[in-house]
């Protein structure tokens, strides 16, 4: 019987809790980032290429539950039960803003144009902040209908989109009147909503169903039953051929967007996945888990020569954290964006 290729992660440590979220960059002139949130207060950045640690964002006093970075990954936010939204420069670790709210912030994210911060938590309103003028009162959208669990934006920031922790449904808001226009359906809470890199379709995870939808006209176009409760889902951004998911059974599987066959199974994490992104280029995904770790997990099982590589650098990671000092990490040379 021909052995089955187990894939190997590289694996971040650093978290002392649970890892909650994560975020990537767009690629930029420096290469791509990765940004996570976790209860023990302290965000965490990356190279998303090889999960070597850049820095820690410190200035939160309770668990971070959501995290984000600007498309130029020059700006990190962070949402905390500390009842703040934080701003952070990426470059320097220093908090530029910090925007206090009555409850607990469960989301944040960047608009597009980099020029505007939402939030949105226990208090059941989602918040627009102006970077450009973070000392002015925040726009407020009307009433969440429920305490909001995630917020997007999309169709070029002309609306967000937001989750209820404890109802189902996706909720779509005019940015203009700032008003919910539509909802998108779904029997459970929805704990993960992604809008894909492309801006066409919009992926949720709800209870054991990972569903797409049709990200400008609304439609349900895959729905898929999972092995389990999952906490996230993340298509691929390049092709679109494929998804991950992660939950409540500890693995992290990757299944045909097609077919909603699973293709592979990743065993590793100690505890349940709470969150999985797929990277800008789509080659490799992360997954954070209740065992306070990071996995990024290359997307098709690699050769044997590739592994020895992904352990040697896995395990290289410290000594890498230097070449942050004078600049970002250099992807070596024969490496390239996939």
């Amino acid at each position: 019987m021909e052995k089955k290729k187990v894939a190997i992660p590289l694996v971040c440590h650093g978290h002392s809790r649970p890892v909650v979220d994560l975020f990537y960059s767009p690629v930029t002139p420096d290469g791509y980032f990765l940004i996570s949130a976790s209860k023990d207060t302290n965000p965490m950045l990356r190279n998303g290429e090889t999960g070597d640690w850049i820095g820690t964002f410190q200035g939160h006093k309770g668990a971070v539950w959501s995290c984000c970075l600007d498309r130029n990954a020059l700006r990190a936010a962070s949402a905390s039960a500390d009842f703040s939204a934080k701003v952070w420069d990426a470059l320097t670790g220093d908090e530029l803003h910090s925007f206090e709210h009555k409850h607990i912030v469960r989301a944040c994210a960047f608009s597009e144009d980099t020029h505007l911060l939402l939030t949105g938590g226990m208090e059941k309103t989602l918040r627009v902040y102006d970077m450009n003028r973070p000392d002015a009162a925040p726009r407020e959208l009307d009433k969440s209908p429920g305490s909001v669990r995630t917020a997007a934006w999309l169709h070029s920031d002309q609306t967000i989109l937001s989750s209820c922790t404890d109802m189902g449904g996706v909720r779509l808001w005019d940015v203009r009147t700032g008003k919910i226009v539509q909802t998108l359906e779904t029997k459970a809470p929805v704990t993960s909503a992604e809008v894909s890199q492309d801006g066409r379709f919009i992926t949720t995870a709800d209870g054991s169903s990972v569903k797409f939808w049709d990200a400008n006209h609304f439609g349900l176009v895959k729905s898929y039953a999972m092995p389990c409760n999952v906490e996230s889902a993340s298509l691929e951004p390049k092709s679109g051929s494929k998804f991950v998911a992660g939950g409540e059974d500890l693995w992290v599987h990757v299944f045909d967007f097609f077919t909603g066959e699973e293709i592979t199974c990743n065993k590793g994490h100690h505890g349940p996945v709470h969150c999985v992104r797929f990277a800008p280029g789509g080659e490799s995904y992360a997954s954070g888990s209740e065992d306070g770790t990071i996995r990024i997990w290359q997307l098709s099982p690699p050769n044997a020569d590739d592994s020895e590589a992904a352990n040697g650098k896995a395990t290289a990671g410290v000594n890498e954290v230097t070449t942050k000092i004078e600049g970002f990490h250099i992807p070596k040379e024969g490496q390239t964006e996939g």
